[in-house]
């Protein structure tokens, strides 16, 4: 079974690291002239996965614009998963699920176990409850070869005064939670692959703001939500994270979405372009 780790690399070395994101919002789904509905996301959301398929290695569906729409809405969910996975791409489920014990669980048999509706192959984590606690969780994604994504320095202004509060030995909490997610790693670091347990890290500020070491991250895939419409840019991926850098996934979703039906393919093609000057 190949684990996420090396799935992510194969798709980053075949295509690039480019990730695009699936967020149906109502303003979105108006401006493609859709209606607010399961039947307009459904719409968007394949239509990006057709643009996105020939294109870039992984997309990354946000739940809570699915969710909206209840029973609907998890079904067209589950659809776009599927049809993203059929046609090659790797899908981040973007939830951001985090718990204990046997509801930890519980989240993993919805989205991360071998045959699970919401099967992807990776999802985002909130570890706020302490990371050990998504133990559980991960576990069941590593059997089925699935992982996740951790948050610990995410792109938005007020997770800052949280994500950069002291703990007791000096640093920062989304330093431990780097550290912790990147320790479970030192298999793979060992022989010069990538793990199964990536981070989040913002590109609106570089990385040693945050108090995390770019030499600790080497076998850690990282998520970088900011760039595009939250100012951070593709160009700049080397500046922002150091040498933590070959290992980003820069993602990508308004500054893609908003250019409509007839320009995605075109608006995925130009962040390839800067990602590659």
């Amino acid at each position: 079974m190949t684990g996420l780790g090396a799935r992510l690399r194969a798709a980053t070395d075949a295509r690039g690291p480019l990730c695009v994101g699936i967020d149906p919002h109502a303003a979105l789904l108006r401006a493609w002239g859709l209606p607010d509905s399961a039947a307009g996301a459904r719409e968007l959301a394949l239509t990006v996965v057709d643009a996105a398929a020939p294109r870039v290695g992984i997309v990354k569906p946000q739940a809570a614009f699915f969710e909206r729409f209840g029973s609907a809405g998890i079904a067209v969910l589950e659809e776009v998963i599927r049809v993203a996975r059929a046609a090659g791409l790797l899908v981040i489920g973007d939830a951001k699920r985090g718990d204990i014990g046997s509801t930890a669980e519980g989240y993993a048999a919805a989205w991360l176990a071998g045959g699970a509706p919401l099967e992807s192959d990776a999802l985002t984590v909130a570890p706020y409850l302490g990371l050990g606690a998504l133990d559980p969780l991960i576990r069941i994604a590593q059997e089925a070869g699935n992982g996740v994504f951790v948050l610990a320095s995410t792109s938005n202004p007020e997770g800052v005064v949280v994500q950069s509060a002291r703990t007791a030995d000096g640093g920062t909490v989304a330093a431990t939670i780097a550290r912790e997610a990147a320790a479970r790693n030192a298999g793979a670091a060992a022989t010069r692959e990538w793990g199964d347990i990536g981070v989040v890290i913002g590109a609106t500020r570089p990385l040693a703001e945050s108090g995390i070491a770019a030499d600790a991250l080497a076998a850690t895939p990282i998520l970088a939500p900011g760039f595009g419409a939250q100012g951070a840019r593709l160009a700049d991926i080397g500046a922002i994270f150091g040498a933590a850098a070959a290992t980003v996934i820069p993602s990508v979703s308004r500054s893609v979405l908003e250019a409509g039906p007839e320009g995605i393919a075109a608006a995925i093609d130009a962040h390839r372009a800067e990602l590659s000057a």
